[in-house]
């Protein structure tokens, strides 16, 4: 994959973090996932088409998920997640993809996103098809890492 297409995705994501949830995340290492994988219990999935096609999977923990909500909900206590939660983590990936799209359509790379799809389970396995997968580790402390998950056809 065109380490082109990745950065924006990084950028996007710890401005975003930084603005919306006052979350300075700190780039841990870039790897390429092994197909299948298994994420954490949260999984917020984007579509990705245009001039790269595939898919962004933001994946986490309940208690990252829930310090996100909490922060982007102007500190109220979060502990479960309820719709409201659920839907500003949504519309977390949204403002990080849509954002992502802007630098990628400023290099002349077209890309359009669909609306996420937030999915809760344990032991949940992703097999993306026909598609590598680099994992971009975002860590908001020690413990707490937001991981996003890049597949894009070959």
């Amino acid at each position: 994959m065109n380490i082109e297409y990745i950065n924006p995705f990084i950028e996007a994501s710890q401005t975003v973090l930084k603005q919306v949830a006052n979350v300075d995340a700190r780039l841990g290492k870039v790897f390429l996932k092994s197909s299948p994988y298994m994420g954490e219990s949260i999984l917020i999935i984007v579509g990705i088409t245009g001039k790269i096609r595939g898919q962004a999977i933001f994946t986490m923990t309940k208690s990252v998920a829930f310090k996100i909500a909490s922060a982007m909900m102007f500190g109220m206590p979060v502990d479960e997640l309820n719709e409201i939660s659920k839907s500003a983590l949504s519309e977390l990936t949204n403002m990080i993809l849509g954002n992502t799209a802007t630098i990628l359509y400023n290099k002349g790379i077209g890309i359009e996103i669909t609306p996420p799809s937030l999915l809760l389970g344990e032991n949940l396995q992703i097999t993306p098809s026909k598609m590598k997968t680099i994992c971009i580790p975002l860590y908001l402390n020690d413990a707490e890492i937001l991981e996003i998950d890049i597949s894009v056809e070959d």
